[in-house]
């Protein structure tokens, strides 16, 4: 468990409840918490202390809340919360994450979108996590020629490149059958090789359909008719970008989880993942109890599903959360439609009672 900064403390602690509750003697549960982020380089100094990675790569499950804040936004790059997050990922090396982005009935008035377009959404982006330009070098800021430059390096192996398509299409072949693979190979050689790689491997998949499109085409398509799309593959900053985007035809991106999975095995012999809301820290906000923590609880729910083969619980805890906002339950960044205005611990509770 690593509450993080900001509200993550707020939402990690609803989603322990949630799994003490669902685990019970039939799934009895052993939580270890530890600082990251902020929080540790205030107890510290550094975003990540070596102990912790240590204990994540020893646990079944790694549950995460959010962290950074504008505490530490005048720390150096590699002293900053951020890059918790980074060296959690590559150091348990997962290369995949799941966001699904799925509309419920009940908050169709919420999303900023017309009912009609967003109504029956249920997207699944799958987002390369380890690569990219996200950890390309070189890399840096520099002086050159008398002036500053920033520089990046997008890169990807074809290895890299298969592994990720292999998650999207199985993914597809669970769902609707569809994947939409995004990049931007008309100007970029990382993605003319990314789009002939996942042709490639689509070959494997001879029933699963599979779409190219180009990035920018897909943020339009995405706001323009959400419900064309099942699974999206694409790459880390791409899928950075995409899946909030996602996130906002929900109503709020307080609703969404993600989970973080790579070719490692838990004891239960099953992907030893890491869980987190998709939503960031939001210190405004923080200590005041107006939090979502269904983003939360619906990443605890894919820790079920994923790292501890409890597929029935996972659903259980799905099916609260909708019986919750069917019943009319809101927080404040869901309120449209709702007839109950609830803190984050008294919807910590509604679902605990569906539950």
């Amino acid at each position: 468990m690593l509450p993080g900064d900001g509200i993550g403390p707020e939402v990690t602690t609803a989603a322990v409840r949630i799994l003490q509750k669902v685990g019970g003697a039939d799934l009895p549960l052993q939580f270890e918490m530890a600082v990251v982020g902020g929080a540790a380089i205030d107890t510290t100094g550094v975003p990540l202390p070596a102990t912790v990675l240590k204990g994540a790569k020893k646990a079944d499950a790694v549950l995460l809340g959010a962290v950074g804040g504008p505490k530490w936004d005048s720390l150096p790059h590699q002293g900053r919360p951020e890059q918790a997050l980074l060296g959690l990922r590559f150091g348990l090396g997962l290369f995949a994450n799941l966001r699904p982005a799925h509309v419920f009935d009940s908050l169709v008035q919420a999303s900023t979108l017309k009912e009609e377009v967003v109504r029956g959404t249920d997207i699944l982006v799958v987002r390369e996590l380890t690569g990219g330009i996200y950890f390309g070098t070189p890399r840096g800021i520099r002086r050159r020629a008398g002036k500053r430059v920033g520089f990046n390096t997008e890169i990807y192996s074809v290895p890299e490149m298969m592994r990720i398509a292999k998650v999207a299409f199985e993914a597809a072949r669970r769902r609707r059958k569809k994947v939409v693979s995004v990049d931007k190979a008309n100007i970029l050689e990382s993605s003319m090789l990314w789009r002939e790689t996942v042709s490639r491997v689509a070959r494997r998949y001879p029933d699963i359909e599979l779409v190219h499109m180009y990035v920018d085409n897909c943020a339009m398509q995405l706001v323009r008719n959400p419900l064309q799309f099942d699974v999206i593959l694409t790459t880390n900053m791409f899928g950075d970008i995409l899946s909030d985007e996602a996130a906002m035809l929900t109503g709020s991106i307080g609703m969404l989880p993600s989970a973080s999975l790579g070719s490692g095995k838990n004891s239960l012999g099953l992907p030893r993942g890491m869980y987190e809301p998709v939503h960031g820290t939001a210190p405004d906000i923080a200590g005041k109890g107006l939090a979502n923590p269904l983003a939360a609880i619906l990443s605890s729910a894919l820790l079920l599903r994923y790292s501890l083969g409890a597929d029935d619980l996972a659903s259980r805890v799905e099916e609260a959360v909708q019986v919750v906002l069917q019943e009319g339950g809101r927080t404040s960044d869901i309120g449209g439609g709702g007839v109950k205005r609830f803190s984050t611990s008294e919807m910590t509770e509604a679902v605990l009672e569906r539950l």
